[in-house]
């Protein structure tokens, strides 16, 4: 039996501010944008390539704005996943990858599988983790 990952949910405090800027600044696509009432409503957005979409709202989750961390966003390349996301104005952290699990500055030399990493956070403080998982 397949388990596939469909849909995690992230807390934000501005739904409009949060759908521009997954929509515009990091080019996720909106799938839904459902708002049944004043006290609910849901947006969809879903990363280029990915089978799993990403949910805010109103209504959703009791967490707090910007306590999500840690998702992982794989990419195949990961100095033009940055520099993507730096022309589109995001702050994202410099690259780095860890020797004898210590984090070190820059791009694993081997550019391997799983290596090298960067992160960012979102408008709340939702921080993302980006991992090159280069196409086999």
């Amino acid at each position: 039996m397949d388990w596939k990952l469909g849909l995690i949910i992230i807390p934000v405090s501005d739904v409009d501010r949060s759908k521009t800027y997954y929509a515009d600044q990091l080019g996720f696509t909106v799938q839904v944008d459902f708002a049944p009432s004043e006290s609910f409503r849901v947006v969809h957005v879903i990363p280029p390539g990915s089978a799993c979409a990403v949910a805010f709202g109103t209504g959703l989750s009791d967490l707090e704005p910007g306590s999500a961390k840690g998702m992982h966003l794989m990419v195949d390349d990961i100095v033009a996943a940055h520099d993507i996301l730096v022309s589109n104005g995001v702050n994202p952290n410099a690259l780095y990858h860890f020797v004898d699990g210590a984090q070190v500055p820059g791009a694993h030399p081997d550019r391997g599988p799983f290596e090298t990493f960067f992160d960012f956070a979102d408008p709340d403080g939702n921080v993302w983790v980006v991992q090159e998982v280069p196409a086999s």
